[in-house]
Parts: structure tokens; C-alpha cells; sequence
């Protein structure tokens, strides 16, 4: 059984007050479904708009669908939201905690609302404010806090009540790249150990070929691919053939423009861009042409080209 399963959602805005004004409307999310195992970590991939976060919000039960369901452990969320929730945890790089409140107080509500009994509410707080290095900051205003240690604390908060799914929105976008990475070693960690499932949000693309088992990609609203980062950075066929040239520079340039292939070069390093299959007959043709090269490396396709491809074609 899924963990998480969603059928044919959708959400529309509508703007306009009918019937005293035509009503126009934004299809956020379109007629989506997909499913999260347990103990899986599944990417949700797109440009900004493509209806990420908005499915997030319903998945929170903080927008309502126009259509479609939602299910969390073989029970429909529209009736069976509070317990639910209770086995659902959510961060985001770009949420605020109430202010006034010290770090630990923030934790310490979250953890009575998910009915934690205080002597492993206690312990849990302790735990991952040391794990996530901000012990020593557990009296703090969380206003006071920089945006990094404010985002760590709503990590702690989305794992402190040990969920059985976690919804993270882009939760390491403040972060230093040090903590960062202790945050996806971290995740790793709550998947191997405890068989939590995650669905997270990400632009950083290394992050997400790390993390994930599997990625949707939206645009418009709509799933466009669900395949592992691996099999997506596959689907981009150009890879990037470096070439530093020590024989016959000019001769080269003018095959490359022949070829009518992207290419730049500076000085004798020329970088070309050509689709996977064609690499041998390329350098082929460079021996038979006496053009020499006294280094070469080939980068593969990565899910960064992947996401700037897609990005590319909409745009289009």
C-alpha cells in the first residue's frame, strides 16, 4: 500500500465575481497522479508556476482541490484530515515560525499538537536541535534567527514527531552548503533507519540526483516525466566533448561550423556539443583530417541539462 496516493488532481483559481463579472481562470494544477512507497524519497521537479507548492498546500490541507483525491494510508484525506496530519511532517526553506517564541517553545507546541507525551517530546527536541547544531540556541526569539538557523528549526519541526511522510519544500535554499549537506545526509539517514517517505522540492539539481529514487517533472501544472534522475539526464542525448587541440586549430574550427554543432573554444580548449552516438565518428573524422588533441574529456548529460532542456522548450 502507497503511503501517500493521488488521483486526477486539480486546482483552478478563478478570478472575478460571477455573475457581475466574467470569471478568468488559472489551471494551477492539471488533473495530476502519482503515488509515494514507503520509504521512498520522490523529487517534484519544475520552473517556477509549474504547481509544485500549490500541490504541497492541498497536500497540507491548506488549499482544497477542485478536483481529484488525495489519499494517505489507504484513507481519503478530505475525511480523514487530523489523523492524517498527525503522521505527516512539512518544511520549507521560505516558512517563518511565530517570532516572539523561543526555538524550543516553537518545538516544544508542535510537539503537544501532534500529542508527543513531554518526556519524548523532551527528548526529541533535544536530539535534533544538537543534530542540526543549534542546542545552544534553544532559548532564541526564532525572530531573532538568521535565515539558516531558522531553517533548520523548521526541519526539526517537520521531523520531530517521527512522521511516516515528510513534505519538503526547497529546505535547504538558506542553507550553507556545509549544512546542506549534513540536511540530505539526515534524510537519508530518516529513510534507511525508519522507512520515512519523503516528496521534496528542489532547484538544486545535484541535490535532487542525490536524494531521489524517482522524479516527477511538472509544467503547466502537468506531470511531463516520472523516471529516476538517472534515466532524465538520459533522455538529453548531447553530451560535452572538451578537447584541448595542439595540431590544426583553424582546420578544426571550420569542421566544427561544418558540423553545425554548439561549440566554444578559448585559445586551444574547445568544448563541442554532439549527441552521444556521434562521439566516435567525430573523432574519427578529426584523425583523418591530421587534426591532433593532446587531452580530452566527455561530460554526460546531467539532470541540470535535463531541467535547463525542458526550460528551454517552454519557453520556446
Amino acid at each position: 500500500m502507497s503511503v501517500l496516493k493521488v488521483e486526477f488532481l486539480s486546482k483552478i483559481f478563478r478570478s472575478g465575481f460571477w455573475p457581475f463579472k466574467a470569471q478568468e481562470k488559472f489551471i494551477a494544477v492539471n488533473n495530476i497522479s502519482f503515488a509515494v512507497a514507503k520509504g521512498e524519497i520522490l523529487g517534484f521537479l519544475g520552473p517556477n508556476g509549474a504547481g509544485k507548492t500549490t500541490t504541497i498546500q492541498m497536500l497540507l490541507g491548506t488549499l482544497t482541490p477542485t478536483a481529484g483525491s488525495i489519499m494517505y494510508f489507504g484513507l481519503d484525506f478530505a475525511q480523514h484530515r487530523v489523523a492524517a496530519l498527525k503522521k505527516v511532517g512539512y518544511a520549507s526553506g521560505y516558512d517563518r515560525l511565530p517570532a516572539r517564541l523561543s526555538v524550543y517553545e516553537n518545538l516544544e507546541i508542535v510537539g503537544r499538537i501532534y500529542g508527543m507525551n513531554r518526556v519524548y517530546r523532551n527528548e526529541q527536541i533535544e536530539k535534533l536541535l544538537k543534530f542540526f547544531d543549534i542546542w545552544q540556541l534553544k532559548n532564541r526569539q526564532t525572530g531573532t534567527l538568521s535565515a539558516g538557523q531558522a531553517t533548520r528549526v523548521m526541519l526539526a519541526k517537520a521531523f520531530l514527531a517521527d512522521p511516516e511522510i515528510v513534505l519538503l519544500d526547497e529546505p535547504t535554499a538558506s542553507l550553507d552548503p556545509d549544512i546542506a549537506y549534513e540536511v540530505r545526509q539526515f534524510i537519508l539517514t530518516q529513510c534507511k533507519e525508519h522507512a520515512t517517505s519523503i516528496l521534496i522540492t528542489s532547484h538544486n539539481m545535484d541535490e535532487v540526483t542525490e536524494l531521489c529514487d524517482r522524479v516527477l517533472v511538472l509544467q503547466h501544472g502537468a506531470i511531463i516525466a516520472d523516471d529516476t534522475p538517472e534515466q532524465l539526464a538520459r533522455s538529453i542525448s548531447k553530451v560535452r566533448v572538451h578537447l584541448l587541440i595542439s595540431q590544426q586549430l583553424e582546420d578544426a574550427l571550420h569542421y566544427f561550423k561544418d558540423l553545425q554543432a554548439r561549440y566554444t573554444s578559448k585559445d586551444s580548449q574547445v568544448t563541442i556539443e554532439l549527441d552521444e552516438q556521434n562521439i566516435a565518428p567525430f573523432l574519427s573524422a578529426l584523425a583523418e583530417r591530421n587534426i591532433t588533441y593532446s587531452s580530452i574529456s566527455i561530460d554526460k548529460p546531467t539532470l541540470e541539462d535535463y531541467f535547463l532542456t525542458i526550460s528551454q522548450k517552454r519557453n520556446l
